[in-house]
Order: structure tokens, then sequence, then C-alpha cells
């Protein structure tokens, strides 16, 4: 049997404080995304189409978060991941609801950064995009309840979400 990229190496266990969820959601639309460079499991460049940008979708802290799940077929020899991010937005509202429209139009493909608690951004759909695949929310009931949409971002890419150098993204964004 062929051994594909040799085992080389372990694992330490970290030190550093682990925190869960995401503090930042960047989506641009796939198609202006020209080029990037990644070596090793880091995007350390990425080109935007003329004057492309990433936008900024703010929402409220602890509701949005992403997940990865690799898919292997051991019988047809087939190996991917499914990518996930849910993005909630708080208070339903037409300005809203026209972006939303926009994010799927035509099931646009999209490519995603997120930054997560720990300080690290994470490409998602960066081969082949990531569409929406489920709007939900509503009003609520009770005062308390959220009256808000989660959209919910779904890819299926060859790798798992590489890391994004921090340094590149203030020039990214809108």
């Amino acid at each position: 049997m062929a051994i594909c990229n040799a085992l080389n190496a372990g694992i330490s266990k970290s030190c550093d404080n682990n925190a869960g969820g995401i503090t930042h959601f960047y989506i641009a639309d796939h198609a202006s995304v020209s080029a990037y460079t990644e070596t090793s499991s880091n995007i350390t460049a990425i080109t935007m189409s003329g004057s492309a940008k990433f936008y900024s979708f703010e929402f409220n802290r602890g509701t949005s978060n992403y997940s990865e799940t690799v898919n292997i077929d051991l019988a047809n020899g087939t190996t991917f991941f499914t990518q996930s991010a849910v993005l909630v937005l708080s208070r339903r509202e037409k300005t809203k609801a026209e972006a939303i429209k926009k994010l799927t139009d035509g099931q646009k493909e999209l490519f995603i950064i997120l930054k997560d608690s720990n300080g690290l951004y994470w490409a998602f759909g960066k081969d082949d995009g990531m569409v929406v695949t489920a709007i939900e929310g509503g009003s609520g009931t009770a005062k308390a309840d959220a009256n808000m949409y989660s959209i919910t971002f779904t890819g299926e890419e060859a790798d798992n979400s590489p890391e994004v150098a921090s340094g590149i993204i203030a020039a990214l964004l809108a």
C-alpha cells in the first residue's frame, strides 16, 4: 500500500488558552478572489479582482459559529471536508433582508474568512466556494426572544480550512 504524506511528526499539547466561538465574519464573491498563495495550510496572500473587497458582517457575541466535518468513503476512496458557517444577524429589518438577497442570488458562491476567539483567521470555500443553504429566524414569542436571521453557509473542499495570515486582512476589507 502506498503511503501518502508519510507521518513524520506528532503534536505537542498547547499551553495557550483556547476559546470557542468567532468574532468576525468577512464575505466576498468567490469569483472576486483571483488568486491566493497557500503554503503548509497557511494563506499568506489573497489577490482580489479589480476593486473587489471582503465585506464585514457584524453579529452579537456568542451567536455565530463554524464547523468542519471530514467525509471519508473507504469503498469509493473519496475524502473531502464539509464546511459550515452560521451567521446570526439580530433584528430583522429591510437592510439585512436586502443583504441576504445579494448573498443568495443565483445560489452565489462565496469566499468566507472567519476570525475565531483565539485571534486566528480561517478561509472557508477557498476552492469551490460556500453557498447559503438555509435561512431561519423570526420574531420569537416573548420580548426576550431573539428577533433574527440565522444564515447557514455550506461548502465542500478537498482539504480542511487553512489559516489566513492576520497581516493581510486589513487590505482585503471594504
